[in-house]
C-alpha cells in the first residue's frame, strides 16, 4: 500500500495538561519520543502533524531529531490539518495516532493495518462491548484508519466545530453515508470499563509514568497482556484509574 501513510498528531496547547506530549516521562523520554521510535518500527512513511502555533516549534524539533517529517496547519480545526497533511505527503489512506496514548499497542496497529489493506472500508478501527468505537473509550491501546476521500468528504458536509476538531467522529458516527467497519478488541479487555490508559490530566500522567517504567522493568516489550496482567495485581490502581474515568466523561 504505497499510498498509506501515518499521521501523528501532537500540540503543546492541551487545555487540561498542557506540553504533556514533550515533558519526561519514562528515563528522560517523553511520550512523543516513545510513540515517534514505536511507530517508526512499522517502516511506513510517517508525518507529525502539528500547529502553526509557535509554542510548538519544539514539537517540531523533536520530530526532526528523529528524522521524522512535519506538517504544520490548523490548531483548531484539526479535520483540514490531517486533510492538508495528507494531501502533502500524497497518503490516500491514513493511519491516526495521537499522542496522548503512550501504552499505544503495536501488535493493534500492525492487525489494524493487515485490515485495513484489506478492505473497502472508509473508516476501520476496533470496537469494543456495546458497540462502541475504541476512540470513545479511555483505554488508549488503538488507532483508528480512514480514507482520504471520507475527510475531505466530512469536511464537505458538516461546518460543526466538534467534527473538525475530532476528525473521524462524523465518518463513524454516520454509517449511513460512509463504509464504517470495525473489528473487535482484544477480549481480555473487550468489557472492561476500568482501565484509563489515554493521557489528558496531570493525574493521568503521573499514574501513567509510574506504571510504565514499572511494567517496563518487567518487560520491556509489554503489550495488553502484560498491562492488564499489572494493573489486576495492582487494584489500588484501577481505583485511581476509576476515579479518572468518572472525572473525565467520554
Amino acid at each position: 500500500m504505497t499510498d498509506l501513510g501515518i499521521i501523528l498528531q501532537a500540540r503543546t496547547g492541551s487545555t487540561r495538561m498542557p506540553e504533556k506530549v514533550i515533558l519526561p516521562f519514562y528515563q528522560e523520554q517523553s511520550i512523543l519520543d516513545l510513540l515517534l521510535e514505536k511507530v517508526k518500527k512499522l517502516q511506513i512513511p510517517l508525518v507529525l502533524a502539528t500547529t502553526i502555533n509557535p509554542s510548538d516549534d519544539r514539537i517540531c524539533n523533536l520530530a526532526r531529531n528523529h528524522n521524522v517529517s512535519v506538517f504544520r496547519g490548523s490548531e483548531n480545526d484539526v479535520l483540514d490539518r490531517f486533510i492538508q497533511a495528507a494531501k502533502q505527503n500524497n497518503f490516500r489512506k491514513i493511519i491516526r495516532v495521537c499522542a496522548d496514548n503512550p501504552f499505544l499497542d503495536f501488535a493493534g496497529i500492525q492487525t489494524l493495518i493487515t485490515e485495513f489493506g484489506q478492505s473497502d472500508a472508509d473508516y476501520f478501527s476496533f470496537q469494543l462491548a456495546g458497540n462502541k468505537p475504541s476512540i470513545l473509550t479511555h483505554f488508549g491501546f488503538w488507532t483508528e484508519a480512514v480514507r482520504l476521500d471520507a475527510l475531505e468528504e466530512a469536511q464537505k458536509l458538516t461546518s460543526e466545530k466538534l467534527y473538525h476538531e475530532h476528525v473521524t467522529n462524523f465518518i463513524y458516527g454516520n454509517p449511513t453515508l460512509f463504509n464504517v467497519q470495525f473489528i473487535p478488541a482484544d477480549q481480555l479487555v473487550y468489557s472492561r470499563t476500568d482501565i484509563r490508559m489515554t493521557l489528558d490530566t496531570p493525574e493521568d500522567f503521573e499514574i501513567q509514568r509510574q506504571l510504565y517504567a514499572a511494567i517496563s522493568a518487567e518487560n520491556p516489550n509489554f503489550g495488553i497482556p502484560e498491562i492488564v496482567s499489572w494493573l489486576d495485581r495492582h487494584p489500588e490502581i484501577l481505583e485511581l484509574m476509576k476515579a479518572e474515568i468518572k472525572r473525565n466523561k467520554k
